[in-house]
């Protein structure tokens, strides 16, 4: 399998079918899966977590040829992004290959530093807390999703002045010439890698899950040893039960609203303020203050919403899918499973070594979802993966000790180890990441501050 191809983590387990009429009166605008009321919040999962994995998401994997109006075979589509955590979607094809991302004007910096809004000529206030951008507002970056929303294009920012400041802290120390940017960026990637590690997963998949993967060795995403994937040396690729399924799970947990200015009203995610991308900011109340996202010290910030099987209303009626468009994300996900031949939910549990009372507690619960929608019966051959690991999450929940589980928490057993151990895995086998080439490094080894920068509140106001 090559690293430019997504791939499957069970390739002999059977594909899942589910009648389509059944999937989308499941995922249906008004249907089960929407909130209804107020809607639960976690504990420990700030929301601006929600919005940093799809940062990640959008670091790895980029599929543009795959549609779920027909079957897709994983070996055969294309991933337009490298499967490690590398940074691509700010620094491009880095200052030699995507120059225009650089600075050029200034001689201690040429081709050092990456430019903002700030660096326009006469920059508003508006456009010094914005990108880098075209005449005609197309945000200059090195992946385009991340301006289609205020959250994410505010986090591409943060990314960027990181690295800018990191710059400053290394020719301060008497780092000069071609040896500055390079000592940057690997400085900055490997502070992202640790924190999707050890902020970002102990987050949202639990510490005990992630201390198992770590001390004990992967079990299920093993592309070193797969013998389709040997040809093309055991490198990393993704696993579409990751990206089709299982790192899908943050669409429950987006809030309708989030407050991102202190003392400010909430917002709504696809409102005008939020939610209208790949446009420049106007609107000062768009800044976002990251403490007000990230610090979950302050009794003020958001949460993300519990992991289950609801999602946000907006969410199952996409107001940016035109007319005949599916416009619930959950029937585009339920569908996107199917086109990608995926296994049940099931089958992957009993891969996982899962208790057939626990998978049986969550294949009731999926069969009750399924007759409320009208469907009884739809889901009896097994549960979609998607689907299973949103209600494994609800019903089972988030190890948050050994042995105890907290429902709605974060992902569980099953949908936990394919995201932790994909995400882990693609550093393990990247020789340029941390894990890969020295697993003695934390950012205690090299601080940039005191303290170091350890979470992603830390990262976004070095």
């Amino acid at each position: 399998m090559r690293s430019d191809r997504f791939g499957r983590i069970l390739p002999s387990a059977p594909p899942l079918y589910i009648d389509p009429q059944a999937l989308e009166a499941i995922g249906a605008k008004n249907g089960p899966m929407q909130h209804s009321g107020a809607a639960l919040k976690t504990q420990a999962v700030p929301v601006a977590h929600i919005f940093f994995g799809q940062f990640i998401d959008h670091d790895i994997t980029l599929d543009v040829t795959s549609s779920f109006a027909r079957l897709d075979r994983a070996e055969d589509t294309t991933n337009v992004r490298t499967p490690t955590l590398d940074l691509d979607c700010i620094y491009g094809d880095g200052p030699e290959g995507s120059p225009f991302l650089y600075y050029h004007q200034q001689p201690k910096y040429n081709g050092v530093k990456l430019l903002t809004g700030a660096d326009m000529p006469s920059a508003t206030p508006e456009q010094a807390e914005d990108l880098m951008r075209s005449p005609h507002g197309r945000a200059i970056i090195g992946d385009p999703r991340n301006d289609e929303n205020r959250i994410v294009s505010q986090l591409q920012l943060g990314m960027i002045r990181f690295h800018n400041k990191v710059v400053d802290h290394f020719d301060a120390a008497g780092v000069s010439g071609g040896e500055l940017f390079e000592t940057a960026y690997r400085a900055v990637r490997w502070h992202y890698q640790w924190i999707v590690v050890n902020d970002f997963l102990k987050a949202v998949v639990g510490a005990p899950l992630l201390a198992d993967i770590l001390g004990h060795g992967r079990k299920i995403y093993r592309p070193e040893h797969c013998t389709f994937n040997a040809a093309y040396g055991g490198g990393p690729f993704i696993p579409v039960e990751f990206s089709v399924a299982a790192y899908r799970f943050g669409h429950s947990m987006i809030p309708q609203r989030i407050q991102i200015q202190p003392g400010k009203p909430a917002l709504e995610v696809f409102g005008p303020t939020l939610g209208l991308g790949f446009s420049p900011l106007t609107d000062p109340d768009a800044v976002v203050n990251w403490k007000q996202v990230l610090d979950l010290s302050d009794p003020t910030v958001d949460h993300a919403d519990q992991l289950d099987a609801k999602l946000a209303k907006d969410l199952l009626d996409l107001p940016f899918v035109g007319a005949g468009g599916v416009k619930s994300l959950a029937v585009r996900n339920l569908l996107r499973g199917q086109a990608f031949l995926l296994p049940s939910g099931e089958s992957v549990a009993e891969t996982c070594e899962r208790t057939v009372a626990e998978i049986a507690a969550v294949s009731a619960k999926a069969k009750a979802l399924a007759a409320s929608a009208g469907h009884a019966g739809a889901l009896d051959a097994g549960t979609p993966l998607w689907l299973y690991i949103l209600i494994e999450a609800g019903e089972i929940g988030q190890e948050k000790s050994p042995g105890t589980f907290v429902k709605g928490e974060g992902l569980g057993p099953v949908g936990g180890r394919i995201v932790a151990e994909t995400l882990i895995g693609l550093q393990e086998l990247d020789p340029h990441s941390y894990l890969g080439s020295d697993r003695s490094w934390s950012p205690a080894t090299a601080p940039l501050k005191s303290g170091g920068v350890t979470t992603l509140l830390d990262l976004m106001t070095y």
